[in-house]
């Protein structure tokens, strides 16, 4: 059972959240630093900081930064932190105390001063509690915004995965029956894990269309909050990107279907521009993934620990954050959905491929790469590498389980295990498991 206080209600809604986990860790660490929360815009930031403070603190005190001139001018001065914390109890009305009061600091990258003050509590004051979230702090990080590394705690906030998903939509039951791994149950009840998935894949894992399909079953009404959060994110280029590489970044991002329709997957930066070179993008490319609205996977041309040892830095995949927007860019309509189980062969593959990659990102401690042999005749879609060892993991869109490339690659590194992910049941074998599309995030229990 998950604990009553990590399921949260979120707009009449409960909702859970396996992020709500981490935040209880790090408030009960001896070792505890301030914690900044990364993640693109809209993936529920604010909302989990706000019901953390709620659930496990007798107060909260929520500054955001943006537009905040009182706040800005306050950390515009020396980092003293008992004059700091001075100001924010006489702008908040109410004294701070240190054990029982969570300070959240929210879109922090537009002070930078205050982040650089996160310094100073960790040093001086480690007895405050302070959670930091910025909807562009990647950013603001890369840009050289001063503060040391090792001072702060992170924590990667993505859309909820398939199975926080399940957790609103279906019931805790069928998640927990994943997390037990109990797949001759599992397997009687797969039509509604599938039906579960199909839904996944148009409404995705963004937190206000989850909650409104949750509440509502109205497919067009998350069309519609999809299209909202699509519009934001290019309202933040516009906005907030220098302005020489606006242009740019707007072709790359809406380059990703087309890019991901290809059979070989693999990033072409004459896609985005007749002649497009990776001097013209790079740049753009970088503050995509800094936001957070994309995943960079790159090629692997071998396959040992690290895996990032044998990064081909010139060969990529760019995935978006969400597979609910994927769709929604790509303009596939709701009828997809009654259609058998060909929506997870739409566009080759390529929406079924979005989806593990964002399912594989939520799971703690792995890295994610894709393998191609020089000759192109053998490719994996995603390798990890969880520290321990190598996983190939093979994505099959349909129930289709021929696995040449997975024979290849093990003829080629001799893996442990082999993981070849698909519409098809689960099934162990001496070098192989399939693992059904619907429990993918298992393979960190591998």
């Amino acid at each position: 059972m998950f604990p009553e206080s990590l399921i949260l209600s979120h707009g009449g809604k409960r909702m859970y959240r396996i992020a709500m986990e981490k935040l209880y860790k790090w408030k009960e660490s001896r070792r505890r630093k301030p914690l900044i929360i990364e993640g693109a815009r809209q993936v529920g930031k604010t909302w989990l900081m706000k019901e953390f403070g709620s659930k496990a603190y007798a107060d909260t005190v929520y500054i955001n930064f943006d537009s905040n001139s009182r706040m800005a001018e306050l950390f515009a001065s020396d980092l003293n932190i008992d004059r700091l914390v001075m100001g924010i109890e006489i702008y908040a009305g109410r004294k701070i105390i240190p054990d029982s009061t969570l300070l959240i600091f929210d879109e922090v990258q537009e002070v930078p001063r205050a982040l650089a003050s996160l310094k100073y509590f960790y040093e001086d004051a480690p007895q405050y509690h302070i959670v930091c979230a910025g909807s562009l702090l990647g950013i603001a990080l890369h840009e050289g915004t001063s503060f040391p590394v090792g001072k702060v705690d992170f924590l990667s906030l993505y859309p909820l995965s398939f199975r926080e998903f399940l957790m609103a939509t279906a019931g805790e039951r069928f998640a927990e029956l994943l997390d037990q791994r109990d797949y001759q149950m599992v397997t009687a009840f797969k039509q509604t894990y599938i039906d579960a998935l199909k839904q996944y894949y148009f409404v995705g894992g963004m937190p206000e269309a989850v909650q409104s399909f949750a509440e509502e079953k109205d497919f067009n009404e998350v069309r519609e909050i999809q299209r909202r959060i699509l519009a934001a994110y290019e309202q933040d280029f516009s906005k907030h990107a220098p302005i020489e590489i606006v242009p740019k970044i707007r072709m790359v991002w809406n380059s990703i279907p087309s890019q991901l329709a290809k059979e070989n997957k693999k990033f072409i930066y004459g896609l985005v521009r007749e002649g497009g070179r990776a001097k013209d993008y790079e740049t753009a490319i970088m503050w995509l993934c800094d936001c957070g609205l994309v995943h960079r996977v790159s090629r692997v041309n071998a396959a040992g620990i690290p895996l990032k040892a044998y990064e081909d830095l010139r060969a990529f995949k760019l995935f978006i954050v969400d597979v609910g927007l994927l769709i929604c860019m790509a303009g596939l309509r709701q009828r997809t959905l009654l259609d058998g189980n060909d929506l997870f062969a739409e566009f080759k593959g390529a929406l079924t491929e979005q989806y593990v990659c964002q399912q594989l990102k939520t799971v703690d401690g792995l890295r994610i790469y894709y393998y191609t042999n020089d000759r192109g005749s053998c490719e994996i879609a995603f390798v990890v590498d969880n520290g321990d060892q190598v996983i190939p993991v093979e994505v099959k869109a349909e129930v289709n389980l021929k696995a040449k490339s997975l024979k290849t690659y093990r003829e080629k590194f001799n893996p442990k295990i082999s993981v070849r992910t698909s519409m098809a049941d689960y099934k162990k074998e001496d070098w192989l498991v399939n693992l059904p599309l619907y429990a993918v995030e298992e393979l960190g229990g591998i």
